[in-house]
């Protein structure tokens, strides 16, 4: 009997392929957030600085200096020029999203994906329906909206209500207002729309959305033609739509849009295997895959 705390969306998938291998890549996902928050928070609480710094801007190992892209920009909107470390560490993380794809960071790196996953679960186990239609494009206007605060203010303005740096402060400094802002993102997740945060409203998400449209690394619905319609990667992901041209349609089964998160939440739920990652050139032969 499968246990009661797991998932709709993943029941297939463990009927299939066993418990552990439907969480295979939700295991891989909370080890990889999990550990880069523990990273920025083990040397204020620990003192063992393997990294300084926090999301926004942070040296490795008093090595590697690594910047945020979205804050360099917020910055030169804002009229200020960063320092070459902080720039030169942006442009290094800003390669690396354009191979892996903007949105792992969404899906692999950003702490609050796992408060938003847990609404999502809940919605799930209480049946929860309500769901207020939001329009994707909105999170593309806050970003715009962010930029034209940082040219009003002179400020990275973001930074200010960002949900990831305010829990890393929560959880250093156990900052009041920082659970507030989290626990706002967890109501909104569950009682007002499914993946409201994440998908619709999240200045980041959308900017690093951009930077993934032309990303190498994909997930591609290699083994499209083995779809049985169970639905259950369309509940699992957080941005259905991004499957419906690889899996339904006639040309490329690769997922190209920028808003996947290349999670690896459909390659889990499948209980006939038709995901896999990939490349945005790996176009196997079958319906619609002649290169």
């Amino acid at each position: 009997m499968i246990g009661w705390w797991i998932s709709d969306s993943r029941r297939l998938g463990v009927q299939a392929h066993g418990l552990l291998r439907a969480h295979k890549w939700w295991l891989l996902r909370r080890i990889s957030q999990l550990s880069v928050l523990g990273l920025f928070v083990l040397g204020p609480m620990a003192g063992i600085w393997i990294a300084r710094g926090n999301f926004a801007a942070s040296e490795i190992g008093g090595v590697v200096t690594l910047g945020d892209p979205y804050i360099v920009v917020q910055s030169l909107f804002g009229g200020s020029v960063p320092a070459l470390p902080v720039a030169g560490g942006a442009l290094i993380v800003l390669l690396f999203y354009l191979v892996v794809g903007g949105r792992v960071y969404c899906g692999w790196v950003c702490p609050v994906n796992v408060v938003t996953d847990a609404a999502h679960w809940l919605r799930e186990k209480t049946g929860l329906t309500r769901d207020r239609k939001l329009d994707r494009r909105t999170r593309l206007a806050i970003l715009g909206s962010t930029l034209v605060a940082s040219v009003l203010t002179g400020t990275i303005a973001w930074e200010f209500v960002n949900p990831v740096s305010l829990l890393q402060r929560a959880f250093i400094s156990g900052i009041g207002f920082g659970w507030a802002i989290i626990l706002a993102v967890f109501l909104l997740d569950l009682f007002v729309s499914r993946r409201a945060w994440c998908s619709h409203l999240c200045p980041v998400g959308a900017f690093y959305g951009l930077v993934g449209k032309g990303a190498v690394v994909r997930v591609s619905a290699a083994n499209r033609d083995a779809c049985t319609d169970c639905g259950a990667c369309f509940t699992i992901c957080p941005e259905p739509h991004v499957i419906v041209p690889a899996l339904k349609g006639n040309e490329s089964p690769v997922i190209l849009s920028g808003d996947c998160q290349n999670c690896g939440g459909c390659i889990d739920a499948c209980p006939v295997d038709v995901f896999r990652v990939s490349t945005r050139w790996n176009r196997p032969a079958g319906r619609g895959g002649q290169a």
